[in-house]
């Protein structure tokens, strides 16, 4: 080696020189590099774990609440139903209450007007009698006893009632 310029001194000497350089550089600039390249590594993956698990705890939220959503749209149907329902049984009680007001004021009527009737034809009857009496003394010039007043009015009534029913 000596024809090429290279002493074995000194090729020695820069290869322990060289391995003591890459060992120091191993060791305090390499190494220290690594660790921190593979603590960055695994901030990395943390991260990257912890947004995907984020990302699923979203889904499973949006998840929930759109669940939630239905279920309060069906609630909400379910209100309206039942309202409508309750509001329709309320109507036709209401009318049945109405009709049955209405019918028996129908009837109350017609019994006050049934008994008005009768009082009228009973007034009519009575201021009738007394007239015809009159009429009757004065055509016949004599009195007419209570009995065959009465008997003479109920035949005369009964006629004109009979007439004013038709």
């Amino acid at each position: 080696m000596g024809a090429l310029g290279i002493s074995i001194s000194q090729l020695l000497t820069q290869v322990i020189s060289f391995l003591i350089l890459f060992f120091l550089l191993y060791k305090l600039a390499y190494g220290p590099l690594i660790k921190m390249l593979d603590s960055r590594s695994d901030k990395i993956k943390e991260s990257l774990d912890a947004a995907e698990k984020a990302k699923e705890s979203v889904k499973e939220s949006e998840d929930k609440i759109q669940e939630e959503i239905s279920k309060a749209r069906q609630e909400g149907q379910k209100l309206i139903a039942d309202a409508r329902e309750a509001a329709s049984r309320i109507r036709d009680q209401e009318i049945k209450k109405a009709k049955e007001e209405s019918d028996l004021l129908i009837k109350k009527t017609k019994t006050e007007i049934l008994h008005e009737k009768e009082s009228a034809i009973e007034s009519i009857r009575k201021d009738f009698a007394g007239l015809s009496i009159i009429a009757a003394e004065k055509i016949i010039k004599r009195s007419i006893n209570q009995k065959d007043h009465e008997t003479l009015i109920d035949e005369v009534l009964n006629t004109e009632l009979d007439s004013i029913k038709k």
